[in-house]
């Protein structure tokens, strides 16, 4: 939508296949690699994208990682790991990015969480509270914009078929089981709907009505009924997956 954009991850080969993809459509994309999980990386990012001549206009924090299974299964690094990038991340890079959007009194933050924040998530209950944060987190910072000509958008998508729950642990075919077609959504959706809402100043961005409709029930459903019905259902305690 008239934006350009700058890539980071830490795979630089797939980044520059996807910005190969994003100029031959006639968009500037530029690749910066970097290990979110590191804090040193990130402290240099902000500049990294100055160097480059660039005014970041717009940032998303979508780097997300989830383990699966019990926490008493868990692997302690990997634990660690993934609150470092789906957490301390997000933070740490509103931190450095949304002074300067301030200053120009312009600016969007889209930050990725999941329908996974409105309950809990026996089975990966860490990945349920880091999104959980960014959810709060976001909505926060939606106040304390306000004025400012910056908007805070947190994105809460449903199942999405990216690849994400394959690297987490899942089988295909048991998240498909544990969760009804109707609430499965394209990337090409989520990613319209996480745009428009963006660009509309939404708080929170749910694609698709039946995960919206999804996350109102969580909400208002009684934690005591709540928690034994998704401890049945979910895929990485029915296979007593561990991370």
């Amino acid at each position: 939508r008239g934006h350009g954009v700058t890539l980071v991850a830490r795979r630089a080969d797939k980044l520059d296949e996807l910005a190969d993809e994003l100029r031959s459509r006639g968009v500037r994309a530029e690749v910066l690699a970097a290990d979110l999980s590191d804090r040193s990386a990130r402290a240099e990012l902000l500049g990294r994208v100055t160097e480059l001549g660039l005014i970041p206009d717009i940032l998303v924090n979508n780097a997300g990682l989830s383990t699966l299974g019990p926490v008493v299964e868990s692997d302690p690094e990997a634990e660690m790991n993934m609150i470092e990038v789906d957490v301390v991340a997000v933070a740490d890079l509103c931190t450095r990015f949304l002074p300067g959007m301030t200053e120009r009194r312009r600016g969007a933050l889209l930050n990725v969480a999941s329908t996974a924040a409105f309950q809990p998530l026996p089975g990966q209950a860490g990945y349920g509270a880091c999104k959980a944060f960014v959810l709060s987190y976001t909505q926060s910072l939606t106040g304390e914009l306000r004025g400012t000509g910056v908007t805070a958008t947190a994105l809460c998508p449903g199942p999405v078929q990216t690849g994400f729950g394959e690297a987490a642990g899942f089988a295909k075919d048991d998240a498909e089981k544990a969760l009804p077609s109707i609430m499965w959504v394209s990337a090409e959706t989520v990613a319209k709907t996480a745009v428009d809402d963006m660009t509309k100043g939404r708080m929170v961005s749910i694609p698709g009505p039946a995960n919206r409709i999804g996350s109102i029930f969580a909400q208002i459903t009684p934690r005591t009924l709540l928690v034994p019905m998704l401890t049945r259902i979910h895929p990485g305690l029915k296979n007593g997956a561990s991370s």
